[in-house]
């Protein structure tokens, strides 16, 4: 019995098979396809099939691939019953994926392809999403309750750089939500505590830190060169400069911010012309008192955790061109009643940061009244 006779092929002798001269077919779409390839297939949607055999020199064995290799079986024995030499991949691309075989234009190593394994598998994604993943640089503000599970999955994600912004040490009263700290590390940095467990989670994302605070002096200095801001300052003055950073500099900034049992989050980028700005939202900081911190007010040790997981995910759709932003809306979640509300935010045309007639906030008298 000829190996040929089996109208499926396991992914490795498949990739032996084209090595030796064997044409593999991936009759995916092209949305599909644009996700990663086998390394040495052409692409083929299944409908162009007969049209490609009319014109392509006959190959002594037609492999055929998918995403899980029902379609390609069922087009491998289509084939095999005109008489033409044709197998089927095993399980598709998620097998070959699964085998460690290489992709096409595919610079991952063993150990990407498998950490990152289940995110390769999604056509959005795959190997050219995951690489635009490892060029992007994020910067995080405040390595706090936002900054933690922000950081620790956009890190998990395979994000290539994160920045970490905070001049804080971690203190135990932080512990009850702020995941990336531990007892351990009481009384150190909060950014070198925050690099040494996201270190420990993906020692392929390099973590810069910069221990200081970030203020309207600074923010355009620390800020420039990424490609999107995390909000995850805990005091006004860093928040306002993070939103003027945001507009001076281009970059999209994803807010966030908890009180209690509420929580709230949004996107501004100042890259499209109907997006609002911080101070669209807020157009001028509080008075002294007005506004009280988490440590006067307090707060569920899990509600940072929620928020600053859908700061997380607003990032990476910002980072892969995925789905619809948050960008003119305010997604809104109060944890006792397990609830979540959106408010229209559009752009404010007297908006006192992006519109007409901007005016800038003095800076010395932001810093004096927010030091909370």
């Amino acid at each position: 019995m000829s190996q040929h006779d089996d109208p499926e092929i396991c992914a490795s002798a498949a990739a032996a098979s084209v090595a030796a001269g064997a044409v593999l077919l991936d009759i995916r779409s092209a949305v599909e396809r644009a996700g990663g390839m086998a390394q040495g297939a052409q692409g083929v949607d299944i409908d162009a099939l007969d049209a490609w055999l009319a014109r392509a020199p006959r190959a002594p064995l037609l492999l055929l691939i998918c995403a899980v290799g029902q379609r390609s079986l069922r087009a491998a024995q289509a084939l095999r019953a005109r008489g033409i030499a044709a197998q089927s991949v095993s399980g598709g691309l998620q097998a070959w994926i699964a085998a460690g075989l290489p992709m096409a234009g595919d610079d991952l190593d063993a150990d990407a392809r498998e950490r990152y394994a289940r995110q390769l598998r999604l056509p959005e994604v795959g190997v050219r999403g995951q690489a635009r993943l490892a060029r992007a640089r994020v910067a995080v503000v405040g390595a706090g309750g936002l900054g933690s599970p922000t950081a620790l999955y956009l890190a998990a994600a395979g994000v290539g750089t994160l920045s970490l912004i905070d001049d804080d040490v971690v203190e135990r009263s932080n512990l009850q939500r702020q995941v990336l700290h531990s007892d351990a590390r009481v009384g150190t940095l909060k950014v070198a505590s925050a690099a040494a467990a996201l270190h420990a989670l993906n020692p392929r994302t390099h973590i810069e830190t910069h221990a200081v605070r970030l203020n309207a002096d600074n923010a355009a200095q620390l800020l420039v060169g990424h490609d999107l801001l995390i909000d995850g300052a805990d005091n006004f003055a860093a928040r306002y400069a993070v939103g003027s950073a945001s507009l001076r500099l281009g970059l999209p900034m994803i807010y966030g911010a908890v009180e209690r049992y509420s929580g709230q989050v949004s996107v501004f980028d100042p890259r499209r012309a109907d997006s609002p700005c911080y101070r669209c939202l807020f157009p001028y900081p509080p008075a002294a008192g007005e506004a009280p911190s988490c440590a006067e007010a307090g707060v569920l040790g899990v509600l940072p955790g929620v928020i600053g997981l859908l700061q997380a995910t607003e990032a990476l759709k910002l980072l892969l061109d995925l789905g619809a932003p948050l960008i003119g809306r305010l997604l809104l979640f109060d944890a006792l009643a397990m609830r979540f509300r959106e408010l229209a935010l559009p752009r404010d045309a007297h908006c006192p940061g992006c519109g007409a007639d901007a005016q800038p906030l003095d800076a010395k008298a932001l810093q004096d009244l927010c030091q909370g």
